[in-house]
C-alpha cells in the first residue's frame, strides 16, 4: 500500500512538473508555477503568478523530498524558493498575512525536514505576524495589512509558523497558544463544532471552508504535541469528528471548486495527515488519527479514480468525487477579484487544484507508511 502511494504521488509530482514548473522570465537558477494549463503566452510569462499557490508548490516539492530523496529536488526547492523572491520584487513580504504564512510554512519546513535554510526569511516574517496581532481590535491577526477582518486562513497558519519557528529557537509558544485560544472562543460553530471563516467589525462572518478546519487542526495538533496540553488534543479530537461528520460527504472531503479555492481540499488533508503522523499513538488520540487516516486515504483513492490521464500522467479533479473534466486553452482563465482568485471555467484548469491533488496523494502515502513530519535530511544552506 505505501508504495502503491509513493507511485502515485511520484505520478502527480510528474505531471505538475511537466505542465507547469518554469524558469521565471528565463533567468538561470529560478522556477516558479504557471498558474493555469494550457497557458496562455502572459502567464508563461509569470504577468499573473498567485504568491499563496506558489507556496504550496514549494511545500508539495518538500513532501516529495521526504518521500523520495532526490539531490535534483533539493535543487529544485531552492530554485522555487529563489524564483519566489525575484517575483516578489525582491521581498519575501506582501500586504497579505495569509500569503505570508502559507510561505513562512513551506521555507520553515524546507529548512527543517530537507536542509534548504533561508533563516533570514523566517526571521522577517515572523516580525510580521508577531507585531500583527491586535487583540484590542477584536484579532487575532489581520488578513491583510490595513484590514479589519481577522480570519481563520491566516490566524491559523501563522500560529503554525510560530510554534514551530519560535520554539526552535527555545522560546515559549505563548502567541501560538493564544491565537489558537482566540480562534476557539471566537471562531468555533456551537452547534457543529466546525470552524467559522472569520470576524469583520464584530460581526461573524460564518462561511465554513474546508482550509480552515484545516489549519485549525494543524494548529492545534501542534500545540498538542509541542506543550502536552490536553485542551488542544480534545480540540484535535473534537474537530476531526466535525470534519468527517460535515465535510466529508461519502468520507471523501469536498471540493470548493477552482482558483484560490482548488487548494482548500488539498490543506485539509495535509493537516489531516499530521494528525496521524504526529499525535502519539494509543489512548483517546487513537479514535482521531484512525478517522483523519480514512478521510486522507479514501479522498486520495477518489481523487486517483476520477482523474483524467495526459501524455500518461494524471489530471485532477476540482470534485474528488466526480470525473475531472479535461480543460481547454480558450476557456475562461481565473480571474484575481479584490485579493482572491476566482476559478477558471474550467476549475481543472488552474494549477491549484492540480496542487491539491498532488498533495492528497502525498498525503496518503505519509499516512500509510506513517512518515513523522519530524525527521531531517542533509541539504543546502543560505
Amino acid at each position: 500500500m505505501e508504495q502503491m502511494w509513493a507511485n502515485r504521488a511520484a505520478s502527480a509530482e510528474a505531471a505538475v512538473s511537466r505542465r507547469h514548473l518554469r524558469r521565471l522570465w528565463g533567468l538561470p537558477g529560478t522556477e516558479l508555477g504557471v498558474v493555469a494549463w494550457p497557458a496562455t503566452g502572459r502567464l508563461r510569462r509569470f504577468g499573473t503568478w498567485h504568491y499563496w499557490w506558489q507556496a504550496h508548490l514549494l511545500d508539495a516539492l518538500v513532501d516529495a523530498q521526504l518521500r523520495d530523496p532526490q539531490p535534483d529536488r533539493l535543487k529544485a526547492i531552492a530554485r522555487q524558493i529563489r524564483g519566489h523572491r525575484i517575483r516578489n520584487a525582491g521581498r519575501w513580504t506582501n500586504d497579505y498575512y495569509d500569503d505570508m504564512a502559507w510561505l513562512a510554512l513551506a521555507l520553515e519546513r524546507s529548512g527543517r525536514l530537507v536542509g534548504v535554510h533561508r533563516a533570514k526569511a523566517l526571521d522577517t516574517l515572523a516580525d510580521q505576524f508577531l507585531n500583527a496581532w491586535v487583540p484590542e481590535d477584536g484579532g487575532g491577526i489581520p488578513w491583510r495589512k490595513q484590514d479589519q477582518f481577522f480570519n481563520a486562513p491566516a490566524n491559523g497558519p501563522a500560529a503554525i509558523f510560530l510554534a514551530r519557528h519560535l520554539s526552535s529557537r527555545g522560546e515559549p509558544l505563548r502567541r501560538a497558544q493564544q491565537m489558537a485560544d482566540w480562534i476557539d472562543e471566537t471562531l468555533i460553530d456551537p452547534d457543529t463544532k466546525l470552524v467559522f471563516d472569520g470576524i469583520q467589525g464584530g460581526s461573524l462572518v460564518r462561511a465554513q471552508y474546508t482550509y480552515c478546519q484545516g489549519v485549525v487542526l494543524g494548529l492545534e495538533t501542534e500545540l498538542a504535541v509541542r506543550t502536552d496540553d490536553d485542551r488542544h488534543r480534545q480540540r484535535v479530537h473534537r474537530l476531526v469528528a466535525a470534519i468527517a461528520e460535515h465535510m466529508a460527504p461519502g468520507g471523501v472531503i469536498r471540493g470548493a471548486g477552482g482558483g484560490d479555492g482548488g487548494l482548500f481540499n488539498g490543506i485539509l488533508a495535509r493537516y489531516l495527515a499530521l494528525v496521524v503522523t504526529e499525535l502519539p499513538p494509543g489512548g483517546a488520540d487513537d479514535d482521531a488519527r484512525e478517522t483523519a487516516r480514512s478521510l486522507v486515504t479514501a479522498s486520495a483513492r477518489a481523487a486517483w479514480d476520477n482523474r483524467q490521464t495526459v501524455d500518461g500522467t494524471p489530471l485532477f479533479g476540482a470534485f474528488w468525487d466526480r470525473p475531472a473534466e479535461l480543460p481547454t486553452a480558450a476557456a475562461q482563465e481565473a480571474q484575481s477579484i479584490d485579493g482572491a482568485v476566482h476559478s477558471s471555467s474550467i476549475p481543472e484548469r488552474d494549477l491549484s487544484v492540480q496542487l491539491s491533488g498532488w498533495m492528497v496523494l502525498e498525503a496518503a502515502h505519509a499516512v500509510a507508511d506513517g512518515t513523522s513530519g519530524r525527521s531531517v535530511t542533509a541539504g543546502e544552506r543560505d
